[in-house]
C-alpha cells in the first residue's frame, strides 16, 4: 500500500505538470461519431435520391433490431449456462442485485433467523397492542405539551398493519467486547400497510400514514449481565446510522400549513425521526430496578477518531464540454461519515489532486459494527458525479493506534485518498494533559479553537425550585443553554413546571481545560428570561475525583433554593503509540460497499444528516472551528452548513447538539457550505505563518513599532431595537504592503463561533494602498446576551488580483463582546496581529 502510495504523488504530479492537461480534445472519438452520423444520413438521402418510400428505412431497422436481440438473447443463455458451471454462487450473485440479497448472504458471521421471525409474527398482534398504546399515552401527550398550537391533537386510528417486522439476518459480536455485555446486530425491514390517523380539532385538519417503509442495522445491548433472574440488567436499542425511512403521509399539506408546522416538510420530519433512532441515541429499557439508568443510556465514548483528510491523487475527470468531446478536470470535495456524524470538506477547483488537509473529530460510541465511510464528489451545479469511496473498519484503527497511508478508491477505475487517521484513547486522569497540550500546540495562544486536548461529558439530569419568571405564580418553561468556548449546545424545553427532569447528554471538544469555563444559564422560553446561570471552571475537574463531579449546583441570580443536578466528566484525549518492529507494516482494512450505486445515492440523499436534532442534545460536537487557511480561496470557500435535500452535493457538518435538527439537517438545506476543519487560522495557522515570516523580511535587523502589522478603527454597538449587532469598519492605517504597489486590503468578519458563509460579512477591496477608508455598516441579528457570549472575528486580508500569488492575511483581531457598554457603544482602534490574539486597543 505504502509502495503505491509513494509512486502515487509523483505520478499526479506528472500529469498535473504536463501542458495541456486542462482541456484535450478525443480526435478518434470526433472521427467515429462524424462517420457514425454519415452512415445514418446517408441511407436517408439514397431514398430521396431514388423516391423511394421511407416505409424501407423502418422495415430495415426493425429487422436490425430482431437480430441484435435475438443474437443477445443467445449469448447471454449461453453465458449463464457456462457460468453456473463453473461457480454456481458467484452466478447467483451476478442474477440477483446485492440490494436484494439478505445480509447473511453479504457476510459469513451473519447468520439467518427465521425462528425468530416466526417468533415475531406470532406475537405481533400483541406488539400492535403495545405500539397503539405508546402512541396514545406517550406521544399524544408529549405532542399536545410541545405547543399551544397542537393542544387538541389526537389520534383518531392507529392500525400498525398485519405485515410483521422481518429480520432478514443476526450478527453476534463475541470479540472486541465486555465480557458483562452481549452485542446483536439485527438487519430488519419493516413494510407496513398502517393506517395512523390524526386530527388537530382546532384547525379541522386531519392527516394521516398509509404506509411505512424501515430498513436498517439495529443493535440491541445486553448488558450488564447478572448472576441473578433474569441474568440481564437492561436493554438498549439503537441504530448505528440513520436507518432508510420511507413513509406515505395523507393530508400532510394541510398539516404543514397549521402554525409552528409551516418551517417543516416531509424530508425534515423524516429526519427528526431518523436522529431519535440513531446512536447516541437509544432505547434503554430496564429489567432490574438496581440498574444505573443514567449510564446505560449515555455512555462514554470508547474513542475519539482524529481525521486529517490530506489530499487525493490520480482522479477521475467529470467534467466535459460539447458533449463529451472535450475533456475537462474536477472540483472534488469530500463527504466523511462517522455513525451519524458528517462532514464535508471544502471544495477544490478545477484539480484532479486535491490538497484539502483538514482536520476533523469524530465521537466514536461504539467501534464494533462502525466504519469510517469517505465518499468523493465533483461539484456540478445540478448532480455532482462520483469520484469514489471508501469504508474503512474502525477496529483496525484502534489495534494501529496510527495509520498515515494511501487508499485505493472503490468503484472508480482510479483514484487515490491520503489519510491519517489517529484514534484518542479517553483518559480519567491528567497525567498526560501537558503532554497533550504541547502536542496541539494549546498551551499557548487562543484558548477556545484547535485541535482537542480532552472531551467533557455532561449528564443533565433536573432542576428544583425554579422561579416563576416575569408573571408571578406561573411555572416557566426551562431549557439549558450551556457553552464552553464558542461551542453552545441546549437542551430540549420542559412546558409549565419549576422542577423540570430533562435526562440529556452533551459532549464538548475542549481545547484547553486549564483556560476555559463551562458556562450554564436556565432560561425561560416562553418570556425569554434568564432563571439563573452558573459558571464552572473545567480546572476544578482537573483535581476532582476521576475528573468527574456528580452533584446539585446552586445557581446564580435565581431563586434561593434553585439548584441543577448534573454529572460532569473530563476525559483527557491521549494517543497512545504501540511498540512496532522495524519491519512491521499493516493496512487498514478497507470494507468494500455492500450496496449499488444506487442505493448509495438514496443513502445519501435521505440518510445524511448533519446532525443534530430535534431535541435531545447527545450528538457529538464537531469542533465548529473554521477550517483552511486565512488565505483567500482556501477559507473564504471553506464555511459550514448542515446538509442538502438534493443530494451530497449539500451536506454539511456534524453539528454540536440535537437541538437544531429542522435546521441542520443535511436533507432540508439547500445551501451547500463545507464543514469547517479543526486546522483553523489560529490552531494550525498556515496564514500565521506566512504572515510572520513577513515579518520578519521587514525586520530584517530593524525593531519594528508597537504595532508592526497596522490598525483598524472599529465601531461596535448593539441596537436594542432591531436586535442587531451593528460593527461599521472605518479604516485602516500602516498596513504591511503585499508587493511593490502596495496592498489591496478587504476586511472580512464573523461572529464566532458562527463561521458559516451566511455569517460572513466583507468589505470592497481598496486597490493599492496601506491605508484603506472603508466606512461601511454590517449587522447580525443576535439578541443582547447573547451576543456578549460570542467574539467578533475580524481579519484584514489582501485580495490580488485574478490569478494572483498575492493573497493572504494582513492581519487579525479577536474583539470580546462581553461588556456592559455594547448598548451603549465604542469607536477604537485596535492592533492587528498574526493571530487575533492579544489585540491592544488604541484609544
Amino acid at each position: 500500500m505504502s509502495g503505491a502510495g509513494d509512486r502515487g504523488p509523483e505520478a499526479g504530479a506528472a500529469r498535473a505538470e504536463s501542458p495541456g492537461a486542462a482541456l484535450s480534445v478525443d480526435v478518434a472519438g470526433l472521427l467515429a461519431q462524424l462517420a457514425r452520423s454519415f452512415a445514418l444520413l446517408l441511407p436517408v438521402y439514397a431514398l430521396g435520391y431514388l423516391g423511394l418510400s421511407f416505409s424501407w428505412v423502418l422495415l430495415a431497422l426493425g429487422l436490425l433490431v430482431w437480430c441484435r436481440r435475438s443474437r443477445g438473447l443467445k449469448a447471454t443463455r449461453l453465458c449463464r449456462a457456462l457460468a453456473l458451471l463453473e461457480d454456481e454462487e458467484r452466478a447467483v450473485r451476478l442474477g440477483v442485485r446485492a440490494c436484494d440479497l439478505p445480509a447473511w448472504v453479504h457476510f459469513p458471521d451473519t447468520e439467518r433467523a427465521e425462528w425468530l421471525n416466526k417468533t415475531v409474527k406470532h406475537m405481533w398482534p400483541f406488539i400492535c397492542q403495545f405500539i397503539e398504546k405508546l402512541f396514545r399515552e406517550t406521544i399524544e401527550p408529549a405532542v399536545r405539551g410541545a405547543n399551544t398550537h397542537l393542544s387538541t391533537f389526537s389520534f383518531t386510528k392507529v392500525d400498525v398493519g398485519q405485515q410483521p417486522l422481518r429480520i432478514n439476518g443476526v450478527k453476534v459480536y463475541t470479540e472486541n467486547v465486555d465480557k458483562r455485555q452481549i452485542i446483536l446486530d439485527l438487519q430488519i425491514s419493516f413494510v407496513g400497510n398502517c393506517e395512523i390517523d390524526l386530527e388537530i380539532k382546532r384547525y379541522f385538519c386531519r392527516a394521516g400514514v398509509q404506509s411505512i417503509q424501515i430498513h436498517g442495522t439495529m443493535r440491541v445491548i445486553l448488558e450488564p449481565l447478572i448472576g441473578d433472574m433474569p441474568l440481564v440488567g437492561a436493554l438498549s436499542i439503537f441504530f448505528l446510522r440513520k436507518p432508510l425511512i420511507e413513509i406515505n403521509w395523507t393530508g400532510l399539506t394541510n398539516l404543514l400549513d397549521i402554525p409552528g408546522l409551516n418551517g417543516l416538510s416531509d424530508t425534515i420530519i423524516l429526519d427528526i425521526i431518523s436522529n431519535y433512532l440513531v446512536l447516541p441515541n437509544r432505547i434503554t429499557v430496564p429489567l432490574v430496578s438496581e440498574v444505573q439508568i443514567a449510564q446505560l443510556r449515555f455512555p462514554i465514548p470508547k474513542g475519539v477518531l482524529r481525521i486529517h483528510f490530506i489530499e487525493a491523487q490520480d482522479l477521475q475527470g467529470k467534467d466535459t464540454y460539447l458533449k463529451g468531446l472535450v475533456k475537462g478536470k474536477s472540483d472534488p470535495y469530500g463527504i466523511i461519515r462517522v455513525g451519524n456524524q458528517i462532514f464535508q470538506s471544502k471544495v477544490i477547483k478545477e484539480n484532479l489532486s486535491p490538497k484539502w488537509n483538514e482536520v476533523y473529530e469524530a465521537l466514536v460510541y461504539e467501534h464494533p459494527g462502525q466504519e469510517l465511510e469517505i465518499e468523493l464528489f465533483d461539484e456540478d451545479p445540478d448532480k455532482d458525479d462520483f469520484l469514489g469511496s471508501l469504508m474503512i473498519d474502525l477496529i483496525e484503527v484502534e489495534k494501529e493506534r496510527l495509520l498515515d497511508e494511501w487508499f485505493t478508491l472503490d468503484e472508480v477505475p482510479r483514484g487515490k485518498l491520503h489519510l491519517k487517521l489517529e484514534w484518542l484513547t479517553l483518559m480519567p486522569n491528567a497525567s498526560n494533559l501537558d503532554k497533550v497540550l504541547t502536542d496541539i500546540r494549546a498551551d499557548k495562544g487562543q484558548a477556545n479553537d484547535g485541535l482537542s486536548s480532552s472531551l467533557l461529558i455532561l449528564y443533565l439530569d433536573s432542576a428544583r425550585n425554579l422561579p416563576s419568571g416575569k408573571k408571578i405564580n406561573s411555572n416557566p418553561n426551562p431549557l439549558v443553554q450551556m457553552s464552553v468556548g464558542h461551542k453552545a449546545q441546549e437542551s430540549k424545553i420542559r412546558y409549565k413546571t419549576n422542577e423540570p427532569v430533562w435526562e440529556e447528554n452533551f459532549t464538548f471538544f475542549i481545547h484547553n481545560p486549564k483556560r476555559q469555563d463551562l458556562e450554564v444559564e436556565v432560561k425561560d422560553e416562553q418570556h425569554q428570561c434568564s432563571l439563573g446561570h452558573l459558571k464552572i471552571p473545567l480546572s476544578q475537574l482537573l483535581t476532582s475525583n476521576d475528573m468527574t463531579m456528580n452533584q446539585r449546583f446552586q445557581l446564580s441570580n435565581s431563586g434561593p433554593n434553585s439548584t441543577l443536578k448534573m454529572k460532569i466528566a473530563l476525559r483527557i484525549l491521549h494517543l497512545e503509540k504501540p511498540e512496532r518492529s522495524p519491519d512491521h507494516q499493516h493496512s487498514a482494512q478497507v470494507k468494500r460497499p455492500s450496496v449499488s450505486k444506487e442505493g448509495r445515492e438514496i443513502s445519501v440523499r435521505s440518510h445524511v444528516s448533519a446532525s443534530p436534532g430535534s431535541g435531545d442534545g447527545s450528538t457529538a460536537p464537531c469542533t465548529p472551528v473554521v477550517g483552511g487557511s486565512d488565505k483567500p480561496g482556501v477559507e473564504e470557500g471553506a464555511q459550514p452548513v448542515e446538509a442538502s435535500p438534493q443530494g451530497p452535493r449539500d451536506l454539511g457538518r456534524s453539528s454540536s447538539s440535537l437541538q437544531t435538527s429542522a435546521t441542520c439537517s443535511p436533507s432540508h438545506i439547500s445551501i451547500k457550505e463545507p464543514t469547517p476543519s479543526i486546522a483553523s487560522d489560529i490552531s494550525l495557522p498556515i496564514a500565521t505563518q506566512e504572515l510572520r515570516q513577513r515579518l520578519r523580511q521587514l525586520e530584517n535587523g530593524t525593531t519594528l513599532g508597537q504595532s508592526p502589522l497596522g490598525q483598524i478603527q472599529l465601531t461596535i454597538r448593539h441596537s436594542s431595537q432591531r436586535n442587531k449587532l451593528v460593527v461599521v469598519v472605518h479604516s485602516c492605517r500602516n498596513l504591511i504592503a503585499f508587493s511593490e504597489d502596495g496592498s489591496d486590503p478587504y476586511v472580512r468578519m464573523y461572529l464566532l463561533p458562527d463561521k458559516r458563509r451566511s455569517g460572513r460579512r466583507k468589505t470592497h477591496v481598496s486597490k493599492k494602498t496601506l491605508n484603506p477608508v472603508f466606512d461601511q455598516s454590517f449587522d447580525f441579528s443576535v439578541s443582547l446576551p447573547e451576543v456578549q457570549r460570542r467574539t467578533l472575528d475580524v481579519a484584514v486580508k489582501n485580495s490580488g488580483g485574478f490569478l494572483s500569488k498575492d493573497k493572504g492575511l494582513l492581519g487579525k483581531v479577536l474583539v470580546g463582546l462581553a461588556s456592559e457598554e455594547l448598548a451603549k457603544g465604542w469607536t477604537q482602534w485596535y492592533d492587528l496581529t498574526e493571530d487575533g490574539t492579544r489585540p491592544h486597543v488604541v484609544t
